[in-house]
Protein backbone atom coordinates (compact mmCIF):
# COMPACT_ATOMS: atom_id res chain seq x y z
CA UNK A 1 0.00 0.00 0.00
CA UNK A 2 0.89 3.51 -0.59
CA UNK A 3 2.23 5.69 2.22
CA UNK A 4 0.06 8.83 3.55
CA UNK A 5 2.80 10.98 2.37
CA UNK A 6 2.30 10.46 -1.23
CA UNK A 7 -0.96 12.27 -1.62
CA UNK A 8 -2.51 15.07 -0.31
CA UNK A 9 -5.34 14.50 2.23
CA UNK A 10 -7.22 17.81 2.01
CA UNK A 11 -10.58 18.25 -0.30
CA UNK A 12 -9.88 21.83 -0.52
CA UNK A 13 -6.66 20.63 -2.47
CA UNK A 14 -8.36 18.97 -5.20
CA UNK A 15 -10.74 22.12 -5.45
CA UNK A 16 -7.67 24.47 -5.44
CA UNK A 17 -6.01 22.41 -8.66
CA UNK A 18 -9.42 22.17 -10.06
CA UNK A 19 -9.62 24.87 -10.32
CA UNK A 20 -6.94 25.50 -12.40
CA UNK A 21 -7.13 23.20 -14.31
CA UNK A 22 -10.41 24.65 -15.83
CA UNK A 23 -8.68 28.42 -16.08
CA UNK A 24 -5.88 26.23 -17.74
CA UNK A 25 -7.87 25.35 -20.23
CA UNK A 26 -9.25 28.72 -21.84
CA UNK A 27 -6.01 29.39 -23.94
CA UNK A 28 -4.64 32.21 -22.93
CA UNK A 29 -1.46 33.08 -23.72
CA UNK A 30 1.46 33.09 -21.41
CA UNK A 31 4.98 32.99 -21.03
CA UNK A 32 8.63 32.19 -19.61
CA UNK A 33 12.31 32.68 -20.65
CA UNK A 34 13.93 30.01 -22.84
CA UNK A 35 17.14 28.47 -22.32
CA UNK A 36 20.32 29.60 -23.92
CA UNK A 37 21.54 28.17 -27.18
CA UNK A 38 25.14 27.09 -27.51
CA UNK A 39 27.45 24.76 -25.52
CA UNK A 40 30.19 25.07 -22.60
CA UNK A 41 33.02 23.03 -21.05
CA UNK A 42 33.08 23.15 -16.94
CA UNK A 43 35.88 22.01 -15.60
CA UNK A 44 36.28 18.18 -14.32
CA UNK A 45 32.69 17.69 -15.94
CA UNK A 46 31.52 16.64 -19.33
CA UNK A 47 29.72 18.96 -22.65
CA UNK A 48 27.41 21.41 -20.80
CA UNK A 49 25.56 23.76 -23.28
CA UNK A 50 25.17 27.39 -21.94
CA UNK A 51 22.42 28.22 -19.62
CA UNK A 52 22.17 24.35 -18.43
CA UNK A 53 21.63 24.12 -14.99
CA UNK A 54 23.20 20.61 -14.45
CA UNK A 55 26.89 19.71 -14.77
CA UNK A 56 27.27 16.10 -15.67
CA UNK A 57 30.30 14.06 -15.53
CA UNK A 58 32.94 12.74 -18.08
CA UNK A 59 31.98 9.30 -19.20
CA UNK A 60 33.31 8.48 -22.45
CA UNK A 61 33.25 4.45 -22.88
CA UNK A 62 30.35 3.99 -20.73
CA UNK A 63 27.36 2.26 -21.53
CA UNK A 64 23.63 2.16 -20.02
CA UNK A 65 20.80 0.72 -20.72
CA UNK A 66 17.27 2.52 -20.21
CA UNK A 67 13.90 -0.03 -20.24
CA UNK A 68 10.56 1.47 -20.30
CA UNK A 69 7.28 0.43 -21.77
CA UNK A 70 6.72 3.32 -24.30
CA UNK A 71 6.38 2.98 -28.04
CA UNK A 72 5.72 4.94 -30.81
CA UNK A 73 6.82 9.09 -30.74
CA UNK A 74 7.02 8.99 -27.17
CA UNK A 75 9.60 6.23 -27.00
CA UNK A 76 11.30 8.46 -30.11
CA UNK A 77 10.85 11.71 -28.59
CA UNK A 78 12.86 10.36 -25.33
CA UNK A 79 15.43 8.84 -27.25
CA UNK A 80 16.37 12.73 -28.36
CA UNK A 81 16.82 13.36 -24.38
CA UNK A 82 18.88 9.96 -24.21
CA UNK A 83 21.34 11.31 -27.18
CA UNK A 84 21.34 14.65 -25.66
CA UNK A 85 23.01 12.70 -22.17
CA UNK A 86 25.34 10.86 -24.94
CA UNK A 87 26.56 13.95 -26.28
CA UNK A 88 27.13 15.94 -23.01
CA UNK A 89 28.66 12.85 -21.11
CA UNK A 90 30.47 10.24 -23.92
CA UNK A 91 28.48 7.72 -22.91
CA UNK A 92 26.95 5.45 -25.07
CA UNK A 93 22.72 4.53 -23.83
CA UNK A 94 20.49 1.61 -25.65
CA UNK A 95 16.98 1.84 -25.25
CA UNK A 96 15.22 -1.56 -24.50
CA UNK A 97 11.74 -1.52 -25.09
CA UNK A 98 10.08 -3.33 -22.51
CA UNK A 99 5.88 -5.13 -21.85
CA UNK A 100 3.61 -4.34 -19.46
CA UNK A 101 3.56 -4.99 -16.30
CA UNK A 102 7.34 -4.07 -16.42
CA UNK A 103 8.08 -5.55 -12.79
CA UNK A 104 7.68 -9.06 -14.67
CA UNK A 105 10.07 -7.89 -17.30
CA UNK A 106 12.69 -6.50 -15.34
CA UNK A 107 12.57 -9.78 -13.23
CA UNK A 108 12.93 -11.61 -16.53
CA UNK A 109 16.15 -9.78 -17.07
CA UNK A 110 17.67 -9.84 -13.72
CA UNK A 111 17.37 -13.06 -13.29
CA UNK A 112 18.77 -14.33 -16.85
CA UNK A 113 21.84 -11.57 -15.00
CA UNK A 114 21.16 -8.90 -17.66
CA UNK A 115 19.21 -5.87 -15.68
CA UNK A 116 18.85 -2.61 -17.81
CA UNK A 117 20.92 0.19 -15.65
CA UNK A 118 17.65 2.25 -15.49
CA UNK A 119 13.96 1.80 -15.84
CA UNK A 120 10.74 4.18 -16.32
CA UNK A 121 8.32 2.83 -13.88
CA UNK A 122 5.39 4.08 -13.97
CA UNK A 123 3.61 2.63 -10.88
CA UNK A 124 4.78 3.58 -7.41
CA UNK A 125 3.76 0.36 -6.48
CA UNK A 126 6.55 -1.08 -8.98
CA UNK A 127 8.91 1.02 -7.07
CA UNK A 128 8.32 -0.39 -3.73
CA UNK A 129 8.19 -3.73 -5.12
CA UNK A 130 11.67 -3.12 -6.64
CA UNK A 131 13.09 -1.60 -3.46
CA UNK A 132 11.59 -4.95 -1.67
CA UNK A 133 13.26 -7.55 -4.14
CA UNK A 134 15.96 -5.41 -3.93
CA UNK A 135 16.74 -4.59 -7.20
CA UNK A 136 16.73 -0.67 -6.77
CA UNK A 137 19.35 1.44 -5.69
CA UNK A 138 18.78 4.88 -4.03
CA UNK A 139 19.78 8.04 -5.21
CA UNK A 140 23.30 9.67 -5.02
CA UNK A 141 23.53 12.97 -3.69
CA UNK A 142 23.88 14.83 -7.10
CA UNK A 143 20.29 13.36 -8.49
CA UNK A 144 18.99 14.21 -4.62
CA UNK A 145 20.13 17.72 -4.93
CA UNK A 146 18.44 18.11 -8.89
CA UNK A 147 15.08 16.32 -7.36
CA UNK A 148 15.36 18.75 -3.90
CA UNK A 149 15.86 22.25 -6.35
CA UNK A 150 13.05 21.48 -9.22
CA UNK A 151 10.47 19.36 -7.35
CA UNK A 152 7.56 20.25 -5.22
CA UNK A 153 7.94 17.79 -1.81
CA UNK A 154 4.63 15.67 -2.82
CA UNK A 155 6.38 14.60 -6.50
CA UNK A 156 9.60 13.69 -4.52
CA UNK A 157 7.41 11.40 -1.35
CA UNK A 158 6.19 9.28 -4.34
CA UNK A 159 9.42 8.97 -5.59
CA UNK A 160 10.50 7.16 -1.62
CA UNK A 161 10.14 4.16 -0.03
CA UNK A 162 10.60 3.49 3.54
CA UNK A 163 11.83 7.44 3.74
CA UNK A 164 14.69 6.72 1.29
CA UNK A 165 14.22 8.41 -2.04
CA UNK A 166 14.28 5.93 -5.00
CA UNK A 167 12.87 7.10 -7.88
CA UNK A 168 12.99 10.49 -10.34
CA UNK A 169 9.29 11.48 -11.41
CA UNK A 170 10.32 12.10 -15.05
CA UNK A 171 7.00 12.32 -16.53
CA UNK A 172 3.88 13.20 -15.22
CA UNK A 173 0.33 12.99 -16.50
CA UNK A 174 -2.76 15.38 -15.88
CA UNK A 175 -5.60 12.07 -16.24
CA UNK A 176 -8.75 14.49 -15.54
CA UNK A 177 -9.49 15.37 -19.23
CA UNK A 178 -11.87 14.92 -21.84
CA UNK A 179 -11.15 15.29 -26.00
CA UNK A 180 -13.25 16.13 -28.58
CA UNK A 181 -13.81 17.13 -32.10
CA UNK A 182 -14.30 20.79 -32.19
CA UNK A 183 -16.24 20.60 -35.68
CA UNK A 184 -19.00 18.06 -34.45
CA UNK A 185 -19.67 19.66 -31.22
CA UNK A 186 -19.82 22.56 -33.33
CA UNK A 187 -22.65 20.99 -35.65
CA UNK A 188 -24.22 19.61 -32.90
CA UNK A 189 -24.44 22.58 -30.78
CA UNK A 190 -23.03 21.14 -27.58
CA UNK A 191 -20.85 23.28 -25.25
CA UNK A 192 -18.55 21.73 -23.21
CA UNK A 193 -19.79 20.15 -19.97
CA UNK A 194 -19.00 21.58 -16.42
CA UNK A 195 -20.92 18.76 -14.61
CA UNK A 196 -21.85 14.51 -15.15
CA UNK A 197 -25.69 15.83 -16.08
CA UNK A 198 -23.84 18.10 -18.51
CA UNK A 199 -22.02 15.57 -20.00
CA UNK A 200 -24.91 13.25 -20.35
CA UNK A 201 -26.47 16.13 -22.27
CA UNK A 202 -23.70 16.97 -24.95
CA UNK A 203 -23.28 13.20 -25.54
CA UNK A 204 -27.41 13.00 -26.63
CA UNK A 205 -26.86 16.41 -28.86
CA UNK A 206 -23.81 14.66 -30.15
CA UNK A 207 -25.80 11.09 -31.18
CA UNK A 208 -28.62 13.09 -31.94
CA UNK A 209 -26.39 14.92 -34.69
CA UNK A 210 -25.42 11.37 -36.41
CA UNK A 211 -22.55 11.04 -34.88
CA UNK A 212 -21.06 8.79 -31.78
CA UNK A 213 -20.64 10.52 -28.55
CA UNK A 214 -17.81 9.06 -26.58
CA UNK A 215 -14.81 6.40 -27.87
CA UNK A 216 -13.60 3.94 -25.38
CA UNK A 217 -9.90 2.34 -25.53
CA UNK A 218 -11.43 -0.61 -23.49
CA UNK A 219 -8.97 -3.13 -25.09
CA UNK A 220 -5.84 -1.72 -22.61
CA UNK A 221 -7.66 -1.77 -19.28
CA UNK A 222 -5.30 1.21 -17.63
CA UNK A 223 -7.91 3.64 -19.47
CA UNK A 224 -10.39 2.27 -17.91
CA UNK A 225 -8.84 2.15 -14.35
CA UNK A 226 -8.26 6.17 -14.68
CA UNK A 227 -12.19 6.18 -16.31
CA UNK A 228 -13.38 4.96 -13.11
CA UNK A 229 -10.80 6.64 -10.34
CA UNK A 230 -12.13 9.84 -11.86
CA UNK A 231 -15.92 9.49 -11.50
CA UNK A 232 -14.69 7.87 -7.85
CA UNK A 233 -12.78 10.89 -6.31
CA UNK A 234 -14.95 13.21 -7.39
CA UNK A 235 -18.43 11.62 -6.11
CA UNK A 236 -17.19 9.52 -3.45
CA UNK A 237 -14.64 12.62 -1.96
CA UNK A 238 -11.00 12.45 -1.84
CA UNK A 239 -10.51 10.82 1.85
CA UNK A 240 -12.64 7.97 0.32
CA UNK A 241 -10.18 8.03 -2.58
CA UNK A 242 -7.35 7.47 -0.85
CA UNK A 243 -8.99 4.65 1.66
CA UNK A 244 -10.22 2.61 -1.38
CA UNK A 245 -6.58 3.58 -2.86
CA UNK A 246 -4.44 1.48 0.23
CA UNK A 247 -7.60 -1.19 0.15
CA UNK A 248 -8.36 0.08 4.11
CA UNK A 249 -12.35 -0.04 2.62
CA UNK A 250 -13.56 -2.77 0.60
CA UNK A 251 -14.11 -2.66 -3.41
CA UNK A 252 -17.73 -4.28 -2.17
CA UNK A 253 -18.14 -0.83 -0.56
CA UNK A 254 -21.38 1.42 -1.37
CA UNK A 255 -19.00 4.22 -3.19
CA UNK A 256 -17.69 1.82 -4.92
CA UNK A 257 -21.65 0.87 -6.34
CA UNK A 258 -21.98 3.95 -6.99
CA UNK A 259 -19.34 5.00 -8.87
CA UNK A 260 -19.75 1.94 -11.29
CA UNK A 261 -23.72 2.71 -11.62
CA UNK A 262 -22.58 6.19 -12.98
CA UNK A 263 -19.92 4.95 -15.51
CA UNK A 264 -22.80 2.60 -16.53
CA UNK A 265 -24.74 5.55 -17.28
CA UNK A 266 -21.87 6.24 -20.52
CA UNK A 267 -20.80 2.49 -20.68
CA UNK A 268 -24.19 0.72 -20.54
CA UNK A 269 -24.93 2.86 -23.51
CA UNK A 270 -24.11 0.22 -26.67
CA UNK A 271 -25.40 3.12 -29.13
CA UNK A 272 -22.85 5.89 -26.89
CA UNK A 273 -19.95 4.08 -27.67
CA UNK A 274 -17.75 3.54 -30.98
CA UNK A 275 -18.37 -0.04 -31.91
CA UNK A 276 -20.42 -0.58 -28.83
CA UNK A 277 -19.41 -2.43 -26.34
CA UNK A 278 -17.72 -5.28 -28.04
CA UNK A 279 -16.44 -2.74 -30.48
CA UNK A 280 -14.50 -0.61 -27.58
CA UNK A 281 -13.27 -3.91 -25.76
CA UNK A 282 -10.72 -4.05 -29.13
CA UNK A 283 -10.07 -0.57 -29.42
CA UNK A 284 -6.53 0.09 -27.93
CA UNK A 285 -6.05 3.33 -26.60
CA UNK A 286 -4.04 5.19 -29.81
CA UNK A 287 -6.65 3.97 -32.06
CA UNK A 288 -9.22 5.60 -29.64
CA UNK A 289 -7.74 8.95 -30.04
CA UNK A 290 -6.95 8.63 -33.52
CA UNK A 291 -10.81 7.52 -34.14
CA UNK A 292 -11.96 10.82 -32.83
CA UNK A 293 -9.78 13.08 -35.04
CA UNK A 294 -10.15 11.57 -38.65
CA UNK A 295 -13.11 11.78 -40.66
CA UNK A 296 -13.40 15.43 -40.54
CA UNK A 297 -16.88 16.05 -39.10
CA UNK A 298 -17.64 12.62 -39.17
CA UNK A 299 -15.43 10.44 -37.23
CA UNK A 300 -15.83 7.39 -35.04
CA UNK A 301 -16.66 9.41 -31.75
CA UNK A 302 -16.96 13.03 -31.01
CA UNK A 303 -14.93 12.23 -27.50
CA UNK A 304 -12.45 10.74 -26.11
CA UNK A 305 -11.28 10.48 -22.06
CA UNK A 306 -7.42 10.42 -21.49
CA UNK A 307 -4.52 12.33 -20.34
CA UNK A 308 -2.34 15.10 -21.58
CA UNK A 309 -0.38 12.92 -23.34
CA UNK A 310 -2.95 12.28 -25.87
CA UNK A 311 -1.59 14.92 -27.76
CA UNK A 312 1.08 12.81 -28.90
CA UNK A 313 -1.69 10.91 -31.02
CA UNK A 314 -3.71 13.58 -32.12
CA UNK A 315 -0.70 14.28 -33.85
CA UNK A 316 -0.65 11.16 -36.17
CA UNK A 317 -3.90 13.02 -37.61
CA UNK A 318 -4.07 16.34 -39.39
CA UNK A 319 -6.21 17.57 -36.65
CA UNK A 320 -4.84 20.73 -34.74
CA UNK A 321 -5.02 20.74 -30.65
CA UNK A 322 -6.64 23.78 -29.85
CA UNK A 323 -8.97 24.38 -33.21
CA UNK A 324 -9.61 20.74 -34.51
CA UNK A 325 -9.02 18.95 -31.44
CA UNK A 326 -10.09 20.78 -28.17
CA UNK A 327 -10.07 19.35 -24.37
CA UNK A 328 -12.15 20.18 -21.42
CA UNK A 329 -11.28 19.23 -17.90
CA UNK A 330 -13.39 15.84 -16.38
CA UNK A 331 -16.50 17.13 -15.26
CA UNK A 332 -17.48 17.21 -11.95
CA UNK A 333 -19.39 14.16 -10.79
CA UNK A 334 -19.81 15.59 -7.31
CA UNK A 335 -19.75 18.59 -6.08
CA UNK A 336 -15.79 18.98 -7.44
CA UNK A 337 -14.31 18.33 -10.51
CA UNK A 338 -11.60 15.51 -9.77
CA UNK A 339 -7.81 15.82 -10.66
CA UNK A 340 -5.66 12.72 -10.91
CA UNK A 341 -1.80 12.54 -11.78
CA UNK A 342 -0.31 10.06 -12.59
CA UNK A 343 3.77 9.58 -13.90
CA UNK A 344 6.69 7.39 -14.40
CA UNK A 345 10.06 7.94 -12.56
CA UNK A 346 13.40 7.32 -13.40
CA UNK A 347 14.84 3.95 -10.94
CA UNK A 348 18.55 2.91 -10.58
CA UNK A 349 18.86 -1.37 -11.09
CA UNK A 350 22.91 -1.37 -10.98
CA UNK A 351 24.57 1.88 -9.14
CA UNK A 352 27.52 2.96 -11.58
CA UNK A 353 28.38 6.39 -11.95
CA UNK A 354 27.13 6.66 -15.12
CA UNK A 355 23.51 5.00 -13.88
CA UNK A 356 23.57 7.94 -11.16
CA UNK A 357 24.28 10.55 -13.83
CA UNK A 358 21.51 9.79 -15.90
CA UNK A 359 19.47 9.93 -13.02
CA UNK A 360 20.53 13.73 -11.84
CA UNK A 361 20.04 14.70 -15.66
CA UNK A 362 16.26 13.28 -16.02
CA UNK A 363 16.00 15.20 -12.43
CA UNK A 364 17.47 18.69 -14.36
CA UNK A 365 15.27 21.20 -16.30
CA UNK A 366 17.60 20.05 -18.80
CA UNK A 367 16.00 16.96 -19.90
CA UNK A 368 12.75 17.55 -19.52
CA UNK A 369 12.99 20.70 -21.88
CA UNK A 370 13.76 18.93 -24.35
CA UNK A 371 11.04 16.33 -24.28
CA UNK A 372 8.55 19.37 -23.49
CA UNK A 373 9.44 20.94 -26.75
CA UNK A 374 8.55 17.99 -28.90
CA UNK A 375 4.84 17.97 -27.02
CA UNK A 376 2.59 15.16 -26.00
CA UNK A 377 4.65 15.37 -22.46
CA UNK A 378 3.84 17.35 -18.95
CA UNK A 379 6.48 16.90 -16.58
CA UNK A 380 6.58 17.40 -12.81
CA UNK A 381 9.77 19.46 -12.58
CA UNK A 382 9.19 23.24 -11.63
CA UNK A 383 12.24 24.77 -13.31
CA UNK A 384 10.95 23.19 -16.80
CA UNK A 385 10.21 26.72 -18.30
CA UNK A 386 6.32 27.12 -19.28
CA UNK A 387 7.43 28.40 -23.08
CA UNK A 388 9.19 25.21 -23.70
CA UNK A 389 5.71 23.71 -24.76
CA UNK A 390 4.85 23.49 -28.28
CA UNK A 391 1.34 24.85 -27.79
CA UNK A 392 -1.24 26.78 -26.15
CA UNK A 393 -3.17 23.95 -24.48
CA UNK A 394 -0.29 22.57 -23.32
CA UNK A 395 1.76 25.60 -21.89
CA UNK A 396 -1.57 26.36 -19.45
CA UNK A 397 -1.74 22.65 -18.26
CA UNK A 398 1.92 22.73 -17.16
CA UNK A 399 1.71 25.97 -15.77
CA UNK A 400 -1.86 24.47 -13.88
CA UNK A 401 0.39 21.15 -13.05
CA UNK A 402 3.06 23.49 -11.06
CA UNK A 403 1.29 25.90 -9.42
CA UNK A 404 -0.66 22.92 -7.79
CA UNK A 405 2.44 22.46 -5.80
CA UNK A 406 1.48 19.27 -3.76
CA UNK A 407 -2.53 19.35 -4.43
CA UNK A 408 -3.06 16.24 -6.45
CA UNK A 409 -4.41 12.90 -5.93
CA UNK A 410 -2.28 10.02 -8.14
CA UNK A 411 -3.57 7.87 -9.77
CA UNK A 412 -5.12 4.71 -7.50
CA UNK A 413 -4.45 1.98 -10.15
CA UNK A 414 -0.49 2.96 -10.17
CA UNK A 415 -0.76 2.87 -6.27
CA UNK A 416 -1.97 -0.45 -5.92
CA UNK A 417 -0.08 -3.92 -6.25
CA UNK A 418 1.39 -4.26 -9.46
CA UNK A 419 -0.89 -7.64 -9.56
CA UNK A 420 -4.11 -5.30 -9.10
CA UNK A 421 -3.68 -2.12 -10.58
CA UNK A 422 -0.97 -2.82 -13.21
CA UNK A 423 -1.22 -6.03 -15.05
CA UNK A 424 -2.90 -6.48 -18.50
CA UNK A 425 -5.84 -9.31 -18.47
CA UNK A 426 -5.44 -9.58 -14.81
CA UNK A 427 -7.02 -7.83 -11.18
CA UNK A 428 -8.67 -4.36 -11.76
CA UNK A 429 -7.77 -4.54 -15.81
CA UNK A 430 -9.45 -7.37 -16.33
CA UNK A 431 -12.44 -6.89 -13.78
CA UNK A 432 -12.83 -3.24 -15.17
CA UNK A 433 -12.89 -5.12 -18.85
CA UNK A 434 -15.99 -7.28 -17.63
CA UNK A 435 -17.73 -4.35 -16.69
CA UNK A 436 -17.24 -2.65 -19.56
CA UNK A 437 -19.01 -5.71 -21.71
CA UNK A 438 -21.69 -6.31 -19.28
CA UNK A 439 -21.96 -2.76 -17.00
CA UNK A 440 -25.68 -4.23 -15.77
CA UNK A 441 -23.70 -6.07 -13.37
CA UNK A 442 -22.13 -3.66 -10.90
CA UNK A 443 -22.48 -6.04 -7.93
CA UNK A 444 -21.16 -9.05 -9.96
CA UNK A 445 -18.08 -6.46 -11.10
CA UNK A 446 -17.35 -5.23 -7.27
CA UNK A 447 -17.68 -8.98 -6.14
CA UNK A 448 -14.41 -9.20 -8.72
CA UNK A 449 -12.42 -6.69 -7.73
CA UNK A 450 -12.30 -6.95 -4.04
CA UNK A 451 -11.64 -10.69 -4.63
CA UNK A 452 -8.88 -9.76 -6.75
CA UNK A 453 -7.87 -6.40 -4.25
CA UNK A 454 -7.53 -9.15 -1.27
CA UNK A 455 -5.28 -11.42 -2.99
CA UNK A 456 -2.85 -8.60 -4.79
CA UNK A 457 -2.66 -6.44 -1.20
CA UNK A 458 -2.67 -9.88 1.38
CA UNK A 459 0.68 -10.62 -0.70
CA UNK A 460 2.05 -7.29 -1.34
CA UNK A 461 2.82 -8.70 -5.06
Amino acid sequence: MRSKSSTIRTHRAVTTLAALLAGALALSACSSGGSKSGTKEKSGGGQTPAGSTVTLPKLNGAHLEVAAVWTGAEQDNFKKVLAEFEKRTGASVTFVPAQDPIVNFLGSKIAGGQPPDVAMLPQPGAIKQAVRNKWAKPLGPQALKELRQNYSQGWQDIGKVDGKQYGVYYKAANKSLIWYNAKVFANAGAKEPKTWKDLLTAAQAVYDSGVTPFSVAGADGWPLTDWFENVYLSQAGPEKYDQLAQHKIKWTDPSVRQALTTLAQIWGRKDYLAGGQDGALQTEFPASVTQTFTGGDQPKAAMVYEGDFVQVNIAETKAKVGTDAKVFPFPAVGSTAPVVSGGDAAVILKDSQAAQALATFLASPDAATIQAKLGGYLSPNKNVPVSAYPNAVQQKIAKALIASGDDFRFDMSDQAPQAFGGTPGKGEWKDLQDFLKNPADVAGAQAKLEKDAAAAYGSGS
